[in-house]
């Protein structure tokens, strides 16, 4: 069941200063004398709100009813009646409207105190009939809440959705909106209609921060990652913390969606790690390299800069240019200084054989990677590739020949080194 403390709504809305209703004209004139009517006046005043701050109601509320009684301000009624409702006199607040306003309607800020202090002695249906009475007058968007809230009390869902939404047509209140939502999908189950209420709503006046937090309570129950998707990315425009990003990010993985990952990533730079990683499994180097770069330079992190120089190595159009290979060889000996993972190690060694820049110092960092992974086949491929260098090529075909029966050993690169092995050895022989 929906609830709601009825007295700290009603005291929000009737006196705080940007949803304070609006009075009559008699009312506002007499909000409006600003004038001390007698000497002490102020400091009364200061002695009233501060017995408020200490939540000395009971004495606040005597200081401001002797304010009213020397001044015949309202104002000072309503604070000494407020304060009398927080200490639950509802009894005593009753009898002082009645007095007040003598069977008037004139006065709605009474009316409403006394609305209120009705409902918190469960005299419902006296409440009732008198919010009803008073939002006629009134025509008040609050006053339709209050009306509301009672048949809430009720359990009197329809109606109190009713009034819910005359108060919601008056300003497309999106407070208001939010808690016809919660009635619709939690108290008459009707899911659809309360999500299409809110939906709606967006189109016309935008997805706000509260408005989206209800969607994406209501699709997560659902389960619908297309709502919950859309949603995420309309709360991050206005909101773009790092937890928002995570469940796009984890919504797109999870629907394998992952070139719209990629742009939203590209567009938010939210994570560049992920997009790091989304570049490198779709071969995307040219966009790889100076993301790679930008990485090492903000963490420092040595594993951002090896990746760097493989993708530098990888999108390079001329790989034999020698002004190229010797940039890339000093940077390889910079990182290896650093960290001589055995992924860096056979990385290198490989360039440094494949390019016949220097053999046997890329064959011993092989053996280095080897030692850490000696069943690789991507290592031990570069050994044997480095044996073919050398001419060594019956040394080179006895390695190949298990590299091909590992995981790997398919790969199409290996299998054109076993070709060229295989061939090696046969002109060896004649």
């Amino acid at each position: 069941m929906y609830k709601i403390s009825l007295l700290f709504l009603f005291l929000a809305i009737a006196f705080s200063g940007c949803l304070s209703p609006q009075p009559n004209k008699e009312v506002k004139k007499e909000q409006n004398k600003n004038k001390k009517v007698f000497e002490q006046e102020d400091a009364l005043i200061m002695f009233g709100l501060r017995a408020e701050q200490l939540k000395d109601y009971k004495s606040a509320s005597i200081i401001f009813d002797d304010l009213y009684e020397k001044s015949n301000k309202k104002e000072y009624l309503y604070r000494s009646l407020q304060d009398s409702l927080i200490l639950k006199e509802n009894e005593k607040v009753i009898k002082k409207v009645d007095e007040a306003v003598k069977n008037s309607l004139d006065d709605y800020v009474l009316l409403r105190l006394k609305i209120v202090a009705l409902v918190q002695l469960n005299r419902l249906q006296e409440a009732q009939e008198l919010a009803i009475n008073l939002v006629k007058k009134s025509k008040y968007v609050n006053d339709y809440i209050l009306v509301s809230d009672i048949y809430l009390k009720q359990q009197q869902f329809d109606i109190a959705l009713k009034y819910l939404e005359s108060a919601y047509l008056q300003n497309y209140n999106e407070k208001i909106l939010d808690k016809m939502s919660i009635i619709l999908y939690v108290n008459l189950d009707r899911k659809k209609d309360a999500i299409a209420q809110l939906e709606t709503h967006t189109m016309v006046h935008s997805c706000s921060l509260l408005i989206c937090k209800r969607l994406i309570s209501f699709y997560s129950n659902e389960n619908n990652l297309d709502g919950l998707l859309s949603t995420y990315l309309r709360y991050y425009k206005i909101d773009p913390n790092p937890e928002v990003s995570k469940q796009i990010v984890r919504l797109y993985a999870y629907k394998k969606e992952y070139m719209k990952l990629i742009l939203f990533l590209e567009e938010s730079g939210s994570d560049d790690k992920t997009l790091l990683q989304l570049y490198t499994s779709s071969k995307n180097y040219s966009k790889a390299f100076p993301l790679a770069q930008k990485l090492y330079e903000e963490s420092g992190d040595v594993s951002y800069l090896g990746e760097s120089i493989i993708y530098e190595y990888e999108i390079q159009k001329d790989k034999k240019d020698k002004k190229f290979l010797k940039r890339i060889s000093e940077k390889f000996d910079e990182l290896l200084a650093q960290d001589n993972s055995a992924m860096y190690l056979n990385y290198y060694g490989y360039i440094l054989i494949d390019h016949d820049i220097d053999v046997k110092k890329g064959m011993n960092y092989i053996r280095q990677a080897l030692k850490v992974e000696p069943n690789s086949s991507f290592f031990l491929d570069s050994l044997a590739w480095g044996y073919y260098k050398l001419g060594e090529c019956k040394e080179s075909l006895s390695i190949i020949q298990k590299v091909i029966t590992l995981e790997g050993g398919d790969d199409p690169e290996v299998l054109k080194h076993y070709k060229m092995i295989n061939e090696c050895v046969k002109n060896k022989k004649r």
